[in-house]
């Protein structure tokens, strides 16, 4: 999940993170991240399958924002332990 420069989170899957947010600054990730620049990459997690990050995004992407600024402050903290 990407924070962007208006402060709303843009959030996909990919089988290589640093590839796909170099795409994403560049304006060719995404039509939503070309007109909304990321900042900085808020919340990864990994997976198995394919078809475990496709459940991961739909469910995050139900969540409201306040849950998914949750989601994010705890991922910062434990990126940080």
């Amino acid at each position: 999940m990407l924070l962007t420069v208006n402060n709303t989170y843009y959030c996909g899957y990919t089988d290589d993170i640093e590839k796909r947010y170099k795409k994403h600054l560049s304006g060719t990730g995404a039509k939503y991240t070309k007109a909304n620049k990321p900042i900085k990459i808020a919340y990864c997690k990994s997976f198995a399958t394919k078809s475990e990050a496709m459940k991961e995004e739909c469910r995050i992407k139900k969540l409201s924002r306040a849950d998914k600024d949750i989601l994010v402050k705890n991922f910062e903290i434990n990126q940080n332990r």
